[in-house]
């Protein structure tokens, strides 16, 4: 007879992903989907193909990364190893106003857009051509995507220090309306980056008129995350409102020295907007951030780590105060020198990222630069660093708001249904682990390491990763928005 069941998951301890109770269970799926849910003991085993022992393990959601900039990996690397391997099912790609496409380039990517990859990596002069090679691609996670800013900017301007035209907004918001229309999740920029910062407020509000008939959403990496990020965030809420649509604040933090402590301000700042529109943020469980390197961000404050330089690749992995003093050059001119380039800023303070991880809107994102040579650690380790740094070994919160704030809450925000919980009838993205072991084992010297204390991950119902490994199966697609 046939098998009732693809794969029974016995005697777990669920987590089912909205901050419920943790209880044990039974978990049986079938046609990559969660079937049934029932009392230890009371599916039988021989109604499955494939039975797991689950005692002692922890069964969840598959984890949501919704801040990434894996857009063209998951075409170019579709095993996705470094997210699959710490129990992430789905990526949000296209966030901080850089996204594949819609993109059409004249020369080579523009900062921070080659962060993605380089110009031929670019195939996608619309949005409809990026879903179709995410599918020919099959990669091995979910794929939901985001339409940046700047990249339309570099589709329709000639240079990027002034506003754009009332004829180049329009073109924007046609390529916008395209993707919307094959399930983009909404519209992301990135201000504080050079190639936007000369857009006004007026030309993003324009642009994000079509979110609300799509049902759409704003993501944004504010214009400045220093001194005046309580502007930037009030700039970030009036878009939201005028275009009627949730606002999510990317990678929420306070960056700099003189920023240090300001985090109970920002976050009454967020409380305050929350009580008017729909508002929360990202952020990703690290006091260093990783980005392309950038001179407004060089200080002598705090390390800065050069992890790739086209104008002095040998200087990869090195400290850039060590460079600057070998050349005998002030911090400035050794980061002209070595760009385009990318570094790791060790520019936040732990009480600052404790209290931002830990509020009630904040859910987790990798930010993870995956072309990066020397990546930051958060790509191969942040959601393993949240379950066993933050939640175990620091309790700075229960195992259950954990997860909900890597599947539940994530999946809800970006509009992606029948993900983000352990519910019948709902998408079987789940993961496996051993909340006793589970850490990141990446670090800032030795960053791509798989986590440890993963016991398996299914993808759309097919075991994926097991016992440190890929299966070789690649069961991800794209998501649309809202689709089930």
């Amino acid at each position: 007879m046939p098998h009732l069941f693809d794969t029974l998951i016995r005697c777990v301890t669920l987590i089912d992903g909205s901050g419920a109770a943790a209880r044990l269970a039974d978990v049986a799926l079938r046609d990559g989907r969660i079937a049934r849910i029932d009392a230890p003991g009371a599916i039988d085993p021989d109604a499955a193909a494939h039975v797991v022992e689950g005692e002692g393990l922890v069964l969840a959601p598959g984890f949501i990364d919704v801040h990434t900039h894996d857009d063209t990996n998951v075409v170019r690397q579709p095993e996705m190893t470094p997210k699959l391997s710490q129990g992430v099912t789905t990526v949000v790609v296209g966030n901080c106003g850089i996204s594949a496409a819609p993109v059409t380039l004249a020369g080579a990517p523009p900062d921070p857009m080659n962060l993605l990859g380089h110009a031929d990596d670019f195939r996608y002069p619309d949005f409809k051509a990026y879903v179709d090679a995410v599918a020919a691609a099959q990669p091995a996670v979910n794929v939901a995507a985001l339409v940046g800013h700047t990249a339309l900017r570099s589709n329709h301007m000639d240079r990027f220090d002034r506003a754009a035209t009332p004829q180049e907004i329009e073109a924007m918001r046609a390529q916008l309306e395209e993707a919307l229309q094959h399930g983009a999740l909404g519209l992301s920029t990135g201000l504080a980056y050079a190639n936007a910062f000369s857009a006004p407020t007026d030309e993003v509000l324009a642009l994000a008129e079509p979110l609300a008939k799509a049902g759409a959403l704003y993501a944004t990496h504010l214009r400045s995350e220093f001194a005046e990020i309580l502007e930037a965030m009030d700039e970030a809420f009036r878009i939201g409102r005028h275009a009627r649509v949730p606002v999510v604040i990317s990678h929420l933090k306070c960056a700099g020295v003189a920023n240090w402590g300001r985090s109970t301000e920002v976050l009454d700042a967020l409380d305050g907007a929350q009580r008017w529109q729909p508002v929360g943020c990202d952020c990703y469980p690290y006091t260093a951030s990783s980005s392309t390197l950038d001179l407004k961000q060089v200080t002598g404050d705090f390390d800065i780590m050069v992890t790739w330089s086209e104008g002095a690749p040998e200087m990869g992995g090195r400290l850039l105060a060590d460079i600057a003093a070998e050349w005998q050059v002030d911090l400035h001119e050794a980061a002209r020198r070595l760009m385009p380039a990318g570094a790791v800023y060790h520019c936040m303070e732990d009480a600052d990222v404790d209290r931002i991880l830990s509020h009630p809107a904040t859910v987790v994102g990798s930010d993870g630069l995956p072309n990066d040579p020397l990546p930051h650690p958060r790509l191969w380790g942040a959601f393993p660093r949240v379950l066993g740094h933050y939640a175990r070994d620091r309790e700075l919160f229960p195992l259950t708001v954990a997860v909900n704030k890597m599947t539940g809450m994530s999946a809800e925000r970006f509009g992606l249904s029948q993900r983000g919980f352990v519910r019948e009838g709902y998408w079987a993205d789940l993961v496996l682990f051993d909340a006793a072991t589970i850490r990141d084992a990446a670090s800032f010297t030795d960053p791509m390491q798989p986590a440890e204390g993963i016991a398996s991950v299914w993808v759309n119902g097919e075991l994926s990763w097991q016992q440190r490994q890929s299966t070789g199966v690649r069961a991800g697609r794209f998501l649309p928005r809202g689709a089930d």
